[in-house]
Formats: structure tokens, C-alpha cells, sequence
């Protein structure tokens, strides 16, 4: 055999299949279970029998079986999918391996995902954009709860074809009751879950029982094989009919002659000549050009990158949709979603994230949490936060109007992102149903007689000094002597203390984590309306978390919000204790307090830091006082 022969793949009977692939339909499908119901041996064995696998991955197969194989020296087809160094020494998969492969009838391209709970986000990356399930189930162990956790995930996804694989019917001795026992589980489950279309299969990777021709060791079985199925099972990547959308990537201005708006088709057909809207603006204009790195087009169609020029100078920017003209994509900024949580850290009530919704990003808070959903048995909870892997319905709103469609109708425009406004780690992912439209006719109601005026009139500059630090350190005392001492300049004042506003507007708040984010944005809006007065404001919270301030500085003008981080080790704290709440801390009659059972997250860039084991209340107070004056806010 030549070189050139050793690297091409071959069919099962030996035939080179390095031939054209023109005209052949393209299936994306996943591959999930619970951890060692066999994916990746399945897949792997799919591969072989496709005649997927190059001669020399062949030899290196059959190196690395005998090498860090699981089964005695014979051909472990799992080491064709697990490939990552963690995967092969644990023998499970964690990342998501993605393999093509294509038969006379048909093209592929498979995620296998991981099965452990922990990865599940890897798993709910690769089924957006899926369009078949095959949820493999060990025949000894049967349905498990990642089973239906799986199997909700993706049709939350919008999957409806489903291949039920169940695996290791070797094990079972091919026992018909076995597999209708795991099938008739399977099936009352997914009743729930709307209408799906599901192909049981009994398996064996390891053996090659019913993956490409049927099997005489499961006579009772009169299905189709395994590859027989998917190449059998409709596809919904061809343009299905709907409108165009085109969310906007890139405004690309080479020259000052130029003007094109560079994307994505997502869905429809563009052509020249045909009439466009804009969302979320809801201009109007025409696609004069339809520019390609090939020169240009007169039609574009679903899934083309193209830029397009319009006849019309209006304004558009990177997120912005364009769709056709008698069928726009929907705008909102307020909207129930599903989102399913991907990070260790809690999804809290109040707390703001990032969302990215096709190419717009925006701030959003997703509270209320309506419910949290048992995938088990897909009861509604009532719910404060979500943890990890959990799937809960909320109310998501943004701060500002965006184009989007649901989820159902259009998942590049109805499925979002998460994202951590620290961190920039993504922690969850969603799937927008409606828009609320509570919102739509609320509008900031200007005021003539504005922050500025009040401000001349009190003859200072608005601010917001924000002191933070642990119980005990000594800001309530501290941000006191300060506002004496403004007050004896004439300055007007207010002093929001934490203990104070938690007995009148806060009094319905608790001490959780999402009470504790509520507080905190509730004190920082108040802060806001009174910086509107013309007032200095002085806030004294712990508010241990550093994205609580993060937000609350975010609504204010640069300069206004001043923080000032009372520094005092907790020991030093704990031993002043004048409320005796530490004490109750230790003792484990007070819980979720900070410093001990709570964490506190200490600013890392505040204005001012005022370490209480160096300096007395007093000459705190005069250097805040003194910032003040440096920074001309004490006067106009």
C-alpha cells in the first residue's frame, strides 16, 4: 500500500470512500448518558464499522489499547473519543470530542459528551446545536437520574429526535425484558417532556450488535440498526422557511466609500433589491450589495457570512438585527427564559450578569426565580438561587431593548448566554419563551429642575461615599463623624446605615446571599435618587460581595461613587463584638454571617483604605473629610 492509500479512509469492505461528498445531507447528533453507559465505545466501534478510521489510526488504536486499554489488549474503541490525558487514566470522557464522519447516504458530525453531572454545561454547549439525541443507557443499570437530566436538556434545546441506545446488552445476555423494561421507563419519563420521536436500539460497542447491520443475537428485535436510524432521521440544518435575520458582527468601514454590515444569515435568504428592518430601531432600508471575499452575489442563503450594503445611510452597530422588512424579529427588554446553571457560584436573585444574545450584549438581572425544575420528576420548586447544574424558569430583564425571537421559533435569536461581570466566566445558559411587556410604556419622566440645579442650590458636588468592611470594623462609627463634620461645613448630608434601612425598607429582606445582593442594589438605587437631590451620601454596609459595589458604582458618573474600605482584620473585629454577634456566629445560633460561616470579598481598588489598627475613629474621619475637599466635591 502507497503512502497516499495509507492516508485516505476506507469503507468496510476496503474501497477507498474518498470521493466527492456532494448532495449528501448533514446530521449533527450528540452523544450523552451517565458515565459509563458506553458513548464512547459506541461511537468509537460506529466509526470502525463506517470505515471512518485512517490505517494508521488504526495501528495507534490498537498501540494505545494495549497500552491504557480497558479490555485486556483487544481493540478499545473509547481511546478514539477520549482523548485528553485525565480522560484516558479515569476512563471517562470530559470534554466534548467532536468526530465526522460520512456514509454513501450521508454526512456526520457527532458530540460525544461527557457523563459526569459536573460537566453537564460541555453537554448543553454541544446540544445547541444538535438535531438528533442519542442517549445511550447501560442495560444493567438502567434509566438513571442523569438519564432524564439529559434527556430534559436537550429537548429544553429544542431536540425532538431521539435515539434511546441501550448499551451492554452483552452483559445481559441479550434479555428482551431487560430492554422493553428500559424502554417503557424511558418513554413514560419523556411523555413529559412534549412530543418526541424515539428509536430504541438494543446494543453492544464492544460486540457491534445491531450499530450496522442487525444482530441474530437479539432476534426479538425487528428495528433498524443503529447507523440505519440516523441516516434515516430528518434534518432541520436547510433553510426551513422562516425570515430573514442577520444579527450584525462587524460594521466594516475600510475606506470612507465603504459601509457594510458583515454577519451571519441565520435564518431566510438575502437578495438584492429586497426591502430590510432593522431591529431593535425598526429602520427601514434596501440590500443594495451583497459582498462576499468572492466578489459579490445577488442571493444569499441560510448560513452564508456575507456583508451586506444597504441603499440607505441609517445608523447601525454590532447586535443589531437585519430582517426582512414585512416580518421583523421581535424587540423586549423584559422576558421569562429558562436557564440552566453552569457555575459553583450561585445564581442570586438581584445580582446583575452579563447577557449575550446573538451578537448583543447587555446587563440583566434574572429575578424572580419563578421556579426551579426537578428533572427527575419535573415538578416546579420554589426556589431563592440556583445552584449548580440546576434549571430554573425567571424573569430576565435587560437594560435595554434587544431584537430576539423565542428560543422555539429561532435558537440563534432565543438562546442566550450568561456571563460574569468580574470574571467574564460563563456561568449559565437560557432560552428566552416571551417578552413581558410591563416595561414597554415606562419611561424616565424628565424633571426641569434637575441634579444639577440642586446641587448649585446646596453649593456642593453629589456624591456617594461607600463604606464597606467586615462587622465590628468601625463604619457606622467612622461614616457618623464624618457627616458631623460636613455638617458643621454646611454641607447637606444623608447617612443610609445598614441596621437603619433594614428596619423600615429592607425590613422583608433576610440574611441569604440573594437577601444580601437585594439589599445592596436597594441601597444603591436610594443612593442614586439622593445624589439626584444634590445630597453627599453616606452608606455604611458590609456589603460583603464585590459584584453588589462593582454594580452599585455602575450607576453612578465617574468620581461620585467613593469607596472607602474600612480595613479591620477579623480577629480585631470579632474581639470589639459589641452587638455580641460573633459570639451568636461561633456559637451557631446566628448563621450567614459575615467572616465566618459568609464570605467577605475584600475591594481591590477602593478610593480610600482606612486600616482601624493604625488609625482612630476620629483621624479616619478627617482624611475621608479631606479626600472630600481634594476632590472639590464640598464645594460648587
Amino acid at each position: 500500500m502507497t503512502r497516499e492509500e495509507a492516508n485516505r479512509p476506507h469503507d468496510s469492505a476496503g474501497a477507498s470512500t474518498s470521493s466527492a461528498d456532494g448532495g449528501k445531507s448533514l446530521l449533527r447528533f450528540i452523544s450523552c448518558g451517565s458515565v459509563d453507559d458506553g458513548k464512547s465505545t459506541l461511537i468509537g466501534r460506529l466509526l470502525y464499522e463506517c470505515g471512518a478510521l485512517f490505517d494508521d489510526q488504526m495501528d495507534t488504536l490498537a498501540a494505545d489499547s494495549r497500552k491504557v486499554g480497558t479490555r485486556a489488549g483487544e481493540i478499545d474503541y473509547a481511546l478514539l473519543l477520549d482523548g485528553l490525558a485525565a480522560e484516558r487514566e479515569q476512563g471517562i470522557t470530559i470534554d466534548v470530542a467532536y468526530r465526522y464522519f460520512s456514509t454513501p447516504a450521508r454526512k456526520f458530525i457527532v458530540a460525544d459528551t461527557p457523563g459526569h453531572e459536573q460537566y453537564t454545561r460541555n453537554m448543553v454547549t454541544a446540544a445547541s446545536n444538535a438535531e438528533l439525541a442519542m442517549i445511550l443507557v447501560d442495560a444493567r443499570r438502567g434509566v438513571s437520574v442523569q438519564t432524564r437530566r439529559h434527556a430534559y436538556l436537550t429537548a429544553l434545546l429544542g431536540i425532538r429526535h431521539y435515539v434511546l441506545a441501550v448499551s451492554k446488552m452483552d452483559l445481559v445476555d441479550y434479555d428482551h425484558a431487560v430492554f422493553d423494561r428500559i424502554v417503557a421507563e424511558f418513554s413514560e419519563y419523556a411523555a413529559g417532556l412534549g412530543a418526541l420521536h424515539i428509536s430504541a436500539i438494543p446494543l453492544s460497542g464492544t460486540a457491534g450488535d445491531n450499530i450496522v447491520e442487525w444482530s441474530p443475537r437479539t432476534p426479538w428485535f425487528r428495528g433498524k440498526p443503529l447507523l440505519a436510524t440516523l441516516e434515516a432521521a430528518p434534518s432541520t440544518t436547510l433553510d426551513s422557511g422562516l425570515p430573514l435575520r442577520m444579527p450584525v458582527q462587524w460594521v466594516c468601514r475600510p475606506d470612507q466609500n465603504f459601509r457594510g454590515f458583515a454577519g451571519t444569515l441565520v435564518s431566510g435568504t438575502a437578495r438584492v433589491g429586497d426591502r430590510v428592518r432593522v431591529q431593535p430601531s425598526g429602520r427601514t432600508s434596501t440590500i443594495a450589495r451583497i459582498v462576499t471575499f468572492d466578489g459579490d452575489l445577488d442571493s444569499a442563503p441560510t448560513q452564508s457570512a456575507v456583508t451586506l450594503t444597504l441603499a440607505d445611510e441609517i445608523d447601525i452597530g454590532r447586535g443589531d438585527v437585519i430582517c426582512a422588512a414585512d416580518a421583523p424579529a421581535l424587540t423586549g427588554r423584559q422576558f421569562e427564559a429558562t436557564v440552566v446553571w453552569m457555575h459553583d457560584a450561585p445564581l442570586l436573585r438581584g445580582r446583575e450578569y452579563l447577557v449575550k444574545l446573538a451578537a448583543q450584549t447587555a446587563t440583566a438581572t434574572l429575578s424572580p426565580i419563578k421556579y426551579r425544575i426537578d428533572v427527575n420528576t419535573l415538578e416546579h420548586q420554589p426556589a431563592e438561587e440556583l445552584g449548580l447544574n440546576e434549571i430554573g424558569v425567571v424573569e430576565l430583564e435587560l437594560d435595554r431593548v434587544v431584537a430576539f425571537e423565542p428560543y422555539a421559533d429561532n435558537r440563534d435569536l432565543g438562546g442566550f448566554i450568561v456571563i460574569d461581570r468580574l470574571t467574564d466566566h460563563t456561568v449559565g445558559a437560557g432560552m428566552l419563551h416571551f417578552a413581558l411587556r410591563r416595561s414597554d410604556n415606562l419611561h424616565w419622566q424628565p424633571i426641569d429642575v434637575d441634579r444639577h440645579a440642586l446641587a448649585a442650590l446646596k453649593r456642593q458636588r453629589p456624591c456617594v461615599v461607600w463604606f464597606t468592611g467586615l462587622s465590628g470594623a468601625g463604619k457606622s462609627t467612622i461614616a457618623n463623624i464624618v457627616q458631623k463634620q460636613l455638617h458643621a461645613l454646611g454641607r447637606h448630608t444623608y447617612l443610609l446605615d445598614g441596621d437603619n434601612v433594614r428596619l423600615g425598607i429592607n425590613k422583608d429582606l433576610g440574611f441569604s446571599d440573594a437577601d444580601r445582593v437585594e439589599n445592596i442594589r436597594r441601597v444603591a438605587e436610594v443612593a442614586k435618587l439622593m445624589t439626584d437631590a444634590g445630597l453627599i451620601v453616606l452608606t455604611a454596609f458590609i456589603s460583603p460581595f464585590e459584584s453588589e459595589r462593582a454594580m452599585a458604582r455602575a450607576l453612578f458618573a465617574d468620581g461620585e461613587f467613593i469607596e472607602v474600605h474600612v480595613d479591620t482584620p477579623l480577629a480585631v473585629a470579632e474581639g470589639r463584638d459589641v452587638k455580641g454577634l460573633y459570639r451568636k456566629a461561633r456559637s451557631g445560633t446566628l448563621v450567614n454571617f459575615t467572616g465566618i460561616d459568609s464570605p467577605y470579598e475584600a475591594p481591590q481598588h477602593p478610593e480610600l483604605r482606612v486600616d482601624t489598627t493604625t488609625l482612630d475613629a476620629d483621624h479616619a474621619a478627617n482624611r475621608i473629610v479631606e479626600y472630600l475637599q481634594e476632590q472639590g466635591r464640598l464645594a460648587f
